[in-house]
């Protein structure tokens, strides 16, 4: 797994994120980690087929999604994650996942996403326990965003 892989995704976040919610994200430590479903967290795939096979996952704490959801509503205070909030976090996530495939194809990477699927928990999404390429981003006065990226 190279660690290049998760640059594009990595400027695309910081770059997404204060476009939409004014503010800068912190990048964490870059690692390799087990990613595992966690209670009360929110996950966003991405799958990327083409010369990159995998799947990208953002990762965040229920509450740090409804603090994102309303910084991206311009400070409007979102109190649950109801349909249009869930819809408004997959977007981000699609929203960078399609900036980063830009910059991987102006690389000579050729890679396509597919939509963002919003997971809840592990069973029923039928995720399976695997080493991830992460990096957290951290923005302030929002929380934490984990990024990880699943080549195969």
């Amino acid at each position: 797994m190279k660690a290049e892989y998760i640059n594009p995704f990595l400027e695309a976040a910081r770059t997404v994120i204060e476009q939409v919610a004014n503010v800068r994200p912190a990048t964490g430590q870059l690692g390799i980690k087990d990613v595992k479903f966690i209670e009360k967290y929110i996950w966003i795939q991405i799958g990327m087929t083409g010369q990159m096979e995998g799947d990208i996952v953002f990762g965040l704490h229920e509450e740090v999604a409804l603090k994102m959801v309303s910084a991206m509503m311009g400070g409007f205070l979102i109190t649950e994650l109801d349909e249009m909030s869930r819809s408004a976090i997959s977007e981000l996530g699609n929203m960078i996942s399609g900036n980063a495939s830009t910059m991987l194809f102006n690389q000579g990477v050729r890679v396509d996403i597919t939509p963002p699927k919003l997971l809840h928990s592990a069973a029923v999404a039928g995720f399976q326990a695997k080493k991830a390429l992460t990096i957290p981003l951290i923005m302030e006065g929002i929380g934490e965003l984990d990024i990880q990226v699943l080549i195969a």
